[in-house]
């Protein structure tokens, strides 16, 4: 679904690292890519093809090397680092393929930390809303366990719901149902697109596994540090 002006548009984006030896490793060499508020777009390749490179640029946590990017109509090469840390911690929900879960704090910690930077009702109601989206995701039970006392799936499902609690306009998924059993995985993916449906966010998910792919709107290849778009299906 295209609705309004893009969320993100990526042109000509590369990205490379100096390596030790003082060479350069070249990761993205040129991807074009549009995100349009209610989009839902997967992105497969090979294992170190630049997927997680890609989500960490559209996700405003790296930039590109060379290339323009725009987010919500700015220009990101004239943002600061600050500017896109507020940009990211309001507009952006991460899952990532880790979970990247705080070890000391409870599931309901856990989902409450990116509230902790919200404003008005979303601030002062941040435990009402981290317990509601955690019993959404099936763990409305394990609110106050750790994340040493849940499973892989249930970790996966603590960061799923941290990245959904603000109801960011733009939701990335790296793996998200890599450490689920097939029946989970498909309640967490059916999950995700209810909420981003809700919300009219746009859901660019990253995945080895072509069911996954497959339910995603519009495909992508990245391929040779480049995106091969593929077939978009009718909303």
């Amino acid at each position: 679904m295209t609705v309004g002006e893009p969320l993100a548009v990526l042109t000509k984006v590369t990205r490379s690292v100096v390596l030790p030896d003082h060479g350069t490793l070249q990761i993205l060499t040129g991807v074009d890519l549009t995100v349009y508020p209610g989009d839902h777009l997967s992105i497969v390749g090979r294992s170190g093809s630049g997927k997680s490179t890609l989500l960490n640029i559209l996700g405003l946590l790296d930039v590109p090397t060379t290339g323009l990017m725009t987010f919500a109509g700015e220009p990101v090469e004239r943002m600061g680092e600050k500017r896109r840390a507020q940009a990211r911690g309001s507009a952006v929900g991460f899952i990532f393929q880790q979970f990247n879960l705080l070890a000391e704090r409870t599931a309901l910690e856990n989902v409450m930390t990116p509230l902790l930077y919200a404003r008005g009702r979303q601030f002062w109601q941040r435990e009402r809303l981290a317990a509601a989206m955690l019993d959404r995701v099936g763990l409305g039970s394990r609110l106050h366990d750790r994340p040493s006392k849940l499973s892989g799936g249930e970790q996966q499902r603590v960061a799923i719901a941290r990245a959904l609690v603000r109801s960011p306009q733009l939701i990335l998924a790296d793996e998200p149902t890599g450490a689920l059993d097939i029946a989970t995985g498909a309640y967490v993916m059916d999950l995700l697109a209810e909420v981003a449906a809700e919300s009219g966010a746009a859901l660019v998910t990253i995945t080895h596994d072509p069911k996954v792919a497959a339910l995603a709107q519009e495909h992508f290849l990245l391929q040779d540090g480049q995106l091969e778009p593929g077939l978009r299906v009718a909303a």
